[in-house]
């Protein structure tokens, strides 16, 4: 191209950038970037970002701050609020809830606005960690901050809560998102029955089903999911015997969770029969592997005869 009389623009850059990202030559996109910008063709933001994103996949948080830095020094190339968000997410995934806190301050001292995409990112890091205390504490941040809160918010708070054993606080949240007017999905359904199901009120969230269905909102696989494991665990099986049968008829999937504890209900009293049935539905299915499906039964049925000879079976 030089040879020819023609110089690079930021299409070239941005082409080159995200050929040598293709093909894990991070450093090279770096170099190569550093060398273009001293050439007066600078990356946009839209190939600066890219690059921040393929860094913190692959290089340590500290690098990706160095060449944060040295973009802004030497060519005076600042990241905006999408950089902050890749940063933010970053360091939640890998649970540096601090960091990411810090980060927003960093944003808002560089005259950006955290918006609620940004919020939401901390929330699931906090989630990930489950505290619920500190998934509130983001909420309440966004509200004084003026930041209104949408469904994936309200999804996240429920989740948050219900997974920390908070169930009473996510059911008041459900109530304050429909005023808000948002309406409740099978996210937000699924994960207070998850709650309910790990407080052992399987029936509750059984009847949660009822009511989500009267309102016109669909369950999922992971709803009947949830609910199976968590009926098998509260020694239910007659109600997840029923519920297993409308799963097999709409063709859904078992996960590995509620198939190796339906499983492990129907073997326990002797239905061993039944549970051959459902090792053989879920490898139709293509639910779990061959091998994963037959060592979850097969431990299961040494379990049995243990119990059967130490006359502990029921």
């Amino acid at each position: 191209m030089l040879s020819n009389g023609f110089e690079p623009n930021q299409g070239t850059t941005d082409i080159a950038v995200r050929s040598l990202c293709s093909v894990d030559r991070v450093d090279d996109a770096v170099e190569l970037v550093k060398e273009f910008s001293l050439k007066k063709c600078p990356p946009d933001i839209y190939t600066y970002n890219f690059l921040i994103k393929c860094l913190c996949k692959s290089r340590a948080l500290s690098t990706v701050y160095s060449f944060i830095d040295e973009m802004r020094t030497a060519f005076d190339i600042k990241p905006n609020l999408v950089t902050y968000t890749i940063l933010i997410d970053n360091v939640c995934n890998t649970k540096n809830l601090r960091e990411a806190m810090r980060l927003v301050n960093v944003l808002s001292d560089s005259g950006f606005k955290p918006d609620c995409f940004v919020y939401n990112t901390i929330m699931k890091g906090y989630c990930m960690l489950s505290k619920g205390s500190e998934v509130i504490g983001v909420y309440k941040k966004m509200k004084e901050e003026g930041v209104e809160p949408d469904l994936v918010t309200y999804n996240t708070l429920i989740f948050g809560l219900s997974k920390s054993g908070r169930v009473g606080e996510a059911k008041k949240f459900l109530k304050i998102m429909v005023e808000a007017g948002h309406f409740p999905d099978a996210v937000t359904y699924t994960s207070l029955m998850n709650g309910m199901c790990r407080e052992g009120d399987a029936v509750g969230a059984l009847a949660l089903l009822e009511e989500m269905e009267s309102k016109g909102c669909s369950p999922n696989s992971c709803t009947y999911n949830t609910l199976l494991h968590g009926l098998c665990k509260s020694r239910l099986l007659e109600k997840g015997i029923e519920l297993y049968g409308i799963m097999k008829e709409g063709g859904m999937k078992l996960e590995t969770a509620s198939y190796a504890t339906f499983v492990r209900a129907l073997c326990r009293v002797d239905r061993v029969a039944e549970a051959y049935e459902v090792f053989d539905y879920a490898v139709e299915s293509k639910s779990l592997t061959d091998v994963a499906a037959y060592s979850t039964l097969e431990s299961t049925l040494k379990w049995l005869k243990k119990a059967k000879e130490q006359g502990h079976a029921v």
